[in-house]
């Protein structure tokens, strides 16, 4: 959520930087509803003041014994006054409130304008693969070598399930076991959070209310209320920001790193487009998630921190890939920047994102009401938090059996997972 004591200061500069990302934006109605809230909130404060002088002369009075009628009238229509200046203040409250919480985070300034068609090519690693021989596509490759098992997928669920089987099922587990020993060596903390979450949970992250139906929703008998459902997390960031959330943490905490391991669930509304078959797109796939609260002066190096060490597992795995900074309005609402790292699937001719990191800076510690406290100083500030994907795992496999197929229909296992694969090849060698 945007601070509003920034729009209040700097309007046409955020108005500005929010056009980036959105058609239109207009503060009228909010800078009014502030101005009349701090009004009332003085007013208030006024009338309270008048009201415990009043109350204070009762008192004496009555201890003298001289009639307090007059009194205890002005009281009673000083009270009914606050009474309907509460009423009103709640309601304005509410209304800037769903305003704030409407808006999409500030882009950085570096952060191009527009959507997807503006990101930015940073950097390219490796080379594409030059095939001698027709290549097949990794929905053929999976399935020849009985590491997948699309049709049992969506006989057990539906389309955009499936299941992974023998050797398939050691590949993904041994990317689980890749990514975890070095986020651990990198010092990060392992988390194996909760896969059903509340209702604050999204709303902390800035997915909620806007993107509600985008999850599987779980309702109950005694949860059916409208805002109190529970849902199945769509990635372990709307879990590990919602660690600290309503405390305090102290200055010599921060930064506090973490990683989690979940399995992601998401219904990802429309259609499925021709390149995007088999586990390219999905509504279940997983992910190891690394998150950091930070100081806010720490956040743009915990970004490129986190954006590091995606790469470094990425290369490890000796895969082609690109980064690219997002545009403003591809990157999550939430979110003030985003690289995206982009593995190449050959038989589609595209570069598929396996990794997002991303600085939300304060913007969803004040959803989530995460606050620091500096040694040197009494008032609390808002701690900044960032993700990164170390790694999602749904296209790596498409990428390494499409980039390392041979000719003999054989693919090379990376060196990094021989030790969990059990095997240099899949397929017969």
């Amino acid at each position: 959520m945007i601070d509003i004591k920034l729009i209040r200061t700097k309007e046409e500069e955020i108005k500005k930087a929010l056009m980036k990302r959105m058609d239109n934006i207009d503060f009228k109605d909010l800078v009014d509803w502030d101005k009349r809230k701090r009004h009332i909130i003085q007013e208030i404060e006024l009338l309270k003041a008048k009201k415990n002088k009043k109350n204070s002369q009762i008192q004496l009075s009555y201890k003298k014994g001289e009639p307090i009628e007059a009194y205890a009238e002005e009281v009673k229509e000083l009270s009914h006054h606050i009474q309907e200046l509460d009423a009103e203040l709640s309601e304005i409250e509410i209304k800037i409130n769903n305003f704030l919480e409407a808006l999409p985070n500030i882009p950085d300034e570096d952060v191009p304008g527009g959507g997807k068609e503006n990101n930015q090519i940073i950097r390219e690693w490796g080379q594409k693969p030059n095939f001698e021989f027709t290549p097949k596509d990794h929905v053929e490759l999976v399935t020849s070598l009985g590491l997948i098992d699309y049709k049992r997928g969506v006989k057990l669920s539906g389309k955009g399930f499936w299941l992974y089987k023998g050797y398939g099922a050691l590949m993904e587990w041994g990317l689980f076991n890749y990514f975890i020993e070095e986020h651990l060596k990198a010092g990060y903390e392992f988390i194996l959070p909760p896969h059903i979450l509340n209702y604050q949970c999204g709303y902390t992250a800035g997915q909620f209310p806007k993107f509600e139906k985008d999850v599987f929703q779980l309702i109950s008998a005694s949860n059916k209320k409208e805002g109190e459902f529970k849902f199945l997390l769509p990635t372990a960031e709307t879990a590990l920001i919602n660690l600290y959330q309503d405390e305090i943490l102290k200055e010599d905490e921060l930064p506090k790193k973490l990683f989690a391991y979940t399995p992601c669930y998401r219904r990802e509304a429309g259609g499925y487009r021709t390149n995007e078959r088999g586990m390219i797109r999905g509504h279940q796939f997983n992910k190891v998630e690394l998150f950091q609260f930070t100081l806010p002066e720490k956040s743009e190096e915990a970004l490129n921190e986190l954006l590091a060490k995606a790469e470094k597992l990425v290369q490890g795995l000796g895969l082609h890939y690109r980064v690219s900074k997002l545009a403003a309005n591809d990157c999550s609402a939430a979110m003030a920047k985003t690289y995206d790292i982009e593995v190449w699937i050959p038989s589609i001719s595209e570069y598929k994102e396996v990794s997002s990191a991303s600085n939300a800076r304060d913007y969803q510690a004040r959803r989530g009401n995460i606050r620091f406290k500096r040694k040197d100083k009494k008032k609390l500030s808002y701690v900044h938090t960032l993700n990164a994907s170390g790694l999602a795992t749904s296209r790596l496999i498409p990428a390494i059996v499409e980039q390392f197929q041979q000719q003999d229909g054989t693919v090379v296992v990376p060196e990094v997972l021989r030790k969990w694969v059990g095997k240099d090849f899949l397929g017969k060698k």
